[in-house]
């Protein structure tokens, strides 16, 4: 973050300055008291476990230069350090990344979706590094604390910024959509994660669509990216005062991605098929990103740098850099057999892809490991039964299941059951073998990296 006055933080969090100390500039703005470093600016947010002004003492010593808080009763008195008090630190914190983002000009991508939006935001930002100084979320930093947090660790000469929004409720994405401006908003898909608060496929594209309402227009060059799936996500449905730029397989997308060839976990190519300067062009492109799912992720990747001036041979450079954040089809070598670490998160869309994955790479033995998804609502049952027929016909030499959920995945595909990883730990190694590829998903929640873990030592 570059170096700002606290008389402007004061300005664009909309307080004030209850108590002023010596250093009249911040360096940086943090929420965890355990990274703040000298002359930087300490957040203190109240959550519902753990209340940040607590360790404004903490902060004080390890020599912060001023503290942004919601009550002054636990400020001590005398303290060399300015204090800005606000109403809701988490919605001043939202402002401060708003005023810091137009302040610097930074040109912003917004990105949502219900699967993909991370692989998505990942590719974008490694398409957009072969022109601009770039910045992206930290790690899966998208909500309304880890988007500004993520805002305020961007260099000083940061150019462009691709920003991840996730949501479970009406009115999310509109909130964060409003701190970012974007120049361009992204949708990957509408699927049927949160299903459970939305209602239906219906209410999760209402949802995402909210991303829509703070686009710039076309004459400022706003654009809405999109892959096109027929059904909620096409020009008639998504249509507003901006461009915009269909992706995927269907005849009138604007990027086509046809001829998908799934390698499993070594990654996947695909025909790219697109206009430039009034002339059709065909490239075959080449992503070390596994998963066929990807094509469509990586298409909106170049059609994002396309807008914003990077050209199709450019952007296919940058996507060969690709390193995708976190536990996403990670090839880990173990001891003896070989992870597909896919533990960050699942739904039945990406489970089935992650499946389709396994199915594509070449070994001695496959193995799947999945466990419960969550916020699936009323059709969870169906839709985990769903996965299960999905491995069944996947081919899959061994499928286990982990979870009162899964068990619907073991009834689909014939699986062997566990009730909880504890179980299936303390017998892990009667149902793998030297050689075997093992694919391990589920839900945050499930905390299947213990598995990973494990496996790595077999």
């Amino acid at each position: 973050m570059k170096k700002t006055s606290i008389e402007q933080i004061v300005k664009a969090a909309g307080g004030t300055l209850a108590a002023e100390g010596s250093k009249k500039f911040i360096t940086g703005i943090k929420h965890d008291s355990r990274e703040i470093r000298p002359g930087e600016m300490f957040v203190a947010v109240k959550g519902e476990n753990h209340d940040g002004h607590r360790f404004i003492p903490q902060v004080i010593e390890a020599g912060c230069a001023a503290v942004l808080v919601s009550d002054l009763d636990q400020c001590p008195a005398g303290a060399d350090v300015s204090v800005i008090l606000v109403d809701d630190t988490i919605e001043a914190m939202g402002k401060i990344a708003s005023w810091y983002l137009g302040s610097q000009k930074i040109r912003c991508v917004a990105v949502t979706g219900s699967v993909g939006k991370t692989s998505t935001r990942d590719m974008i930002y490694y398409v957009l590094s072969q022109k601009f100084s770039c910045g992206r979320n930290l790690k899966n930093y998208n909500n309304n604390i880890g988007l500004p947090i993520s805002v305020f660790h961007f260099a000083e000469d940061t150019e462009a910024a691709v920003l991840e929004m996730g949501m479970d409720a009406f009115g999310e994405i509109e909130y964060l959509s409003g701190i970012v401006k974007p120049e361009i908003g992204v949708i990957t898909n509408i699927g049927v994660a949160h299903m459970e608060k939305l209602g239906s496929r219906e209410g999760i594209f209402k949802a995402k669509m909210e991303i829509t309402k703070n686009i710039r227009p076309a004459s400022e060059g706003g654009a809405l990216v999109f892959a096109g799936d027929e059904e909620f996500l096409t020009k008639e449905r998504t249509a507003g005062d901006y461009d915009q730029i269909e992706v995927g397989p269907g005849k009138g997308a604007d990027l086509r991605i046809s001829e998908v060839e799934d390698h499993g976990i070594e990654g996947i190519s695909f025909l790219l098929e697109y206009a430039e300067e009034g002339n059709a062009n065909r490239t075959k492109v080449e992503l070390p990103a596994a998963g066929a799912h990807n094509a469509v992720n990586a298409g909106l990747a170049l059609a994002v740098g396309c807008k914003m001036g990077v050209s199709i041979p450019e952007g296919i450079k940058g996507l060969k850099n690709v390193e995708l954040t976190g536990s996403r089809l990670r090839k880990i070598e173990g001891a003896s057999v070989r992870i597909i670490d896919d533990t960050y998160n699942a739904n039945p869309d990406s489970m089935m892809s992650a499946l389709d994955v396994l199915k594509a790479s070449s070994a001695r033995r496959r193995v799947a490991v999945l466990g419960d998804m969550f916020e699936l609502g009323s059709d969870e049952i169906a839709l985990h039964r769903k996965v299960g027929e999905h491995a069944a016909k996947a081919e899959i030499d061994r499928l286990i299941t982990i979870g009162n959920l899964a068990e619907n995945i073991a009834k689909g595909g014939s699986g062997t059951h566990f009730p909880d990883k504890e179980s299936f730990l303390e017998v892990i190694e009667d149902y793998i073998e030297p050689g075997d590829l093992i694919l391990v998903k589920a839900s945050r929640g499930m905390h299947l990296e213990e598995i990973v873990e494990r496996l790595r030592t077999i």
